[in-house]
């Protein structure tokens, strides 16, 4: 059975689940979403003789929501990490991350590789550190339009997001996923600022089989305190290049897996396809060409739970 705690970590309190005996696998999720979004990983990694412990990272469900906008960068996120699997009594874990829990991981990797046994990213690829400001950047590409650049204004998507949490969260999900229209379609999320973002996506009458409306409820129940813990990560996308300055041009050398989805928009976005195709050539221990599953958006590991789990198994065994 998952178990839930509060540990603390890095001078905050993080909410964590877990399950299982054997080396220590942390699951980070990404936005907007909860430990709950690894539900269907945490019964087959136990079983195959894995620790499983996914963290609601700072700003998001249960766990501790600093105020201030920088203290959620880059270093921050890689150090509750670091801290949790200290505070789990261990000396390295396995990491994996989806969507912004993935560059959690993937930084981890590049920062720490001393505590990393190996480390897994679902949707967005390994970091390599541009040559200007990514905001700056898709602000400049796509006048502003960008939803990072959206996300970036104070208190906007915050407002929006929270008039109807449920509602927010299903239309996110849909829109998000292989099952919607046109995905797969290399669009670019831009978004109106006069008109907001969820005022042009559908709100479907019913959900898809692999997210339930008790994983509507969790979710929902995990943004009762609001957007803006989540929303302060996106604010700091430029920060936290200025921070990582120290590492341009380094690779993640720990062993390392990467899978997607073929209908995701995130592998669409500007420069990525061209980066996925390198990664072989990038990646010194990348353990297999990246995988790319057919049909699946972005929510990789709710949408395809079995693929993503006999992968992770697989990359996890051949690694202990």
């Amino acid at each position: 059975m998952v178990e839930h705690r509060m540990v603390d970590v890095n001078g905050i309190r993080l909410h964590i689940a877990e399950q299982g005996t054997g080396p220590l696998v942390v699951l980070l999720h990404g936005f907007p979403e909860s430990w709950h979004s690894w539900h269907r990983q945490f019964g087959p990694l136990a079983d195959a003789g894995f620790r499983v412990v996914a963290p609601d990272q700072r700003g998001y469900g249960r766990s501790d929501h600093p105020d201030a906008v920088d203290a959620y960068t880059i270093l921050h996120l890689v150090g509750d990490v670091v801290g949790l699997i200290r505070a789990l009594g261990e000396e390295q874990a396995y990491v994996v991350g989806h969507d912004w829990g993935a560059p959690v991981a993937w930084h981890t990797a590049l920062l720490r590789p001393d505590m990393v046994r190996a480390v897994a990213g679902l949707s967005v690829p390994p970091p390599f550190r541009g040559a200007q400001p990514p905001l700056a950047a898709m602000d400049e590409m796509y006048g502003g339009r960008f939803y990072w650049n959206y996300f970036e204004r104070p208190g906007v998507a915050d407002a929006e997001f929270a008039q109807d949490t449920r509602t927010t969260l299903r239309k996110f999900f849909h829109w998000g996923s292989g099952d919607a229209p046109h995905a797969g379609e290399g669009r670019q999320p831009l978004v109106d600022a006069d008109r907001g973002w969820l005022v042009d996506m559908e709100d479907p009458e019913v959900l898809p089989a692999w997210f339930t409306e008790d994983d509507l409820d969790a979710l929902t129940e995990s943004f009762s305190r609001g957007f803006t813990g989540p929303l302060n990560w996106y604010r700091n996308i430029d920060r936290n290049w200025e921070l990582t300055a120290a590492w341009h041009g380094a690779r993640v050398t720990r062993p390392a897996l990467y899978i997607y989805g073929d209908r995701d928009v995130v592998p669409a976005f500007p420069g990525t396809p061209e980066l996925i195709g390198q990664l072989p050539g990038l990646m010194p221990n990348l353990w297999r060409k990246p995988l790319k599953l057919a049909g699946c958006g972005h929510w990789t590991q709710q949408e395809r739970p079995d693929e993503v789990n006999t992968a992770l198994i697989e990359f996890l065994e051949a690694h202990s």
